[in-house]
């Protein structure tokens, strides 16, 4: 069953383009992992200026999903990269869900 794994930002106004640049990379990098299918990415700005960011990564199961995660965690080490501390450092909160898709 297909796995679809969404992120939800809360980007704080004038937050500039750092948080942008490490998420292209993410995206970028998921792109070439097995079992990825697509992958879209929607915004809108609140009523107080903030950015509310949405990405959908759809995956073709439960197992290259969890293979996709470690792949993710072991390329962060690779880099040097930790996202919690990113997120505080640029006040940005995050919701994470898995959701399975009941149409496939």
């Amino acid at each position: 069953m297909k796995q679809i794994f969404i992120d939800k930002f809360l980007i704080p106004a004038n937050t500039g383009t750092e948080f942008t640049d490490r998420l292209n990379y993410n995206r970028n990098f998921i792109k070439k992992l097995e079992g990825f299918i697509e992958d879209s990415i929607y915004q809108r700005t609140d009523e107080t200026g903030n950015t509310v960011l949405i990405t959908i990564a759809i995956w073709q199961n439960a197992e290259v999903l969890a293979r996709a995660k470690a792949a993710v965690q072991a390329e962060y080490q690779r880099i040097g990269f930790n996202p919690a501390e990113l997120l505080t450092k640029l006040n940005i909160t995050m919701e994470r869900d898995i959701y399975n898709d009941l149409a496939a």
